[in-house]
């Protein structure tokens, strides 16, 4: 009896030192029984992060045109038929404008060109029948200076074939006529030479304003998908208000050059009316002269 009640402590006194042995490992390592309850937390924390990444992808790409890949042709082609009209109407202005700067540089060119060789030969005639042959000749058809030319120098012969005398006390009167034959063709030459010059101005006037009128309608209709959308998102409506403000780029791209040709020419214009002018009393002396010689 007495040796079974000493094994029992015996046992007893081995339990209670196998606990303290053991208690103090897992008061040390606390993240043992920590790390199955983190690890599962952990497993599903990066499916719901992906989600919120996708959105921005999906409301950049509202409308089917993305925010990197909107270019100038995009924009077109997504503008209202309003929008359209004005852009199209802007864009074959300008293009008239540019064919209208090519005909004049090379009408302009020509027509300096033929002035100086006729002025050369002009200068060299002795009486009016050699400048009227030289007036009349081809190689200066359709030049101002040379119709000029002939219109006083036949003028002058329709006079003595009227029987008019056209020189003495008369001369003045043959002059007077000759004058005016003049005058009326410098009067052709300011219409000729300004052709163009009103489409010019036009364009370079009210361009600016009906590529406005494009952009306040289309920024108009974004404001209106905005409210009919109920969303504020930036990304739904900016390829509209891109494409109003195309609208005022190209109404500038068109009016700009215009301007600046409209100038140019009207500069041109001027120079060649002033030299028209100085031929014009140069060809009153000439013809002055052969009267009073009798020629």
């Amino acid at each position: 009896m007495l040796d079974s009640k000493k094994t029992n402590i015996l046992l007893a006194l081995a339990g209670a030192a196998v606990l303290m042995a053991s208690s103090p490992a897992l008061a040390q390592d606390p993240a043992a029984t920590a790390a199955p309850a983190a690890a599962a937390p952990a497993a599903t924390t990066p499916a719901p992060a992906a989600a919120p990444a996708a959105a921005p992808a999906a409301e950049a790409e509202d409308g089917g045109h993305s925010a990197a890949g909107l270019t100038p042709i995009d924009m077109f082609m997504i503008a209202t038929p309003v929008v359209k009209a004005v852009m199209i109407g802007l864009l074959l202005a300008s293009i008239f404008s540019w064919t209208l700067l090519i005909i004049k540089l090379l009408e302009f060119g020509s027509l300096n060109r033929k002035t100086d060789r006729f002025l050369e030969e002009f200068r060299q005639t002795r009486t009016l029948a050699d400048m009227r042959r030289v007036a009349t000749d081809e190689a200066y058809d359709g030049n101002p200076l040379a119709d000029m030319a002939a219109a006083a120098t036949e003028e002058i012969e329709l006079s003595r074939q009227s029987g008019l005398s056209v020189a003495g006390d008369n001369k003045h009167d043959a002059l007077a006529r000759a004058q005016h034959a003049v005058s009326a063709v410098q009067a052709g030459l300011a219409a000729r030479l300004s052709g163009g010059q009103q489409f010019l101005a036009s364009t370079g006037s009210i361009g600016p304003f009906v590529g406005l009128f494009g952009t306040v309608y289309g920024i108009m209709n974004s404001f209106i998908g905005i409210v009919q959308s109920n969303t504020t998102n930036l990304a739904s409506v900016a390829p509209g208000i891109a494409e109003a403000l195309l609208a005022t780029g190209i109404g500038l791209f068109a009016a700009i050059p215009a301007v600046v040709m409209y100038n140019y020419f009207n500069t041109r214009i001027s120079a060649y009316g002033t030299r028209s002018d100085g031929f014009a009393a140069e060809l009153l002396n000439a013809v002055s002269r052969q009267l009073d010689k009798g020629a």
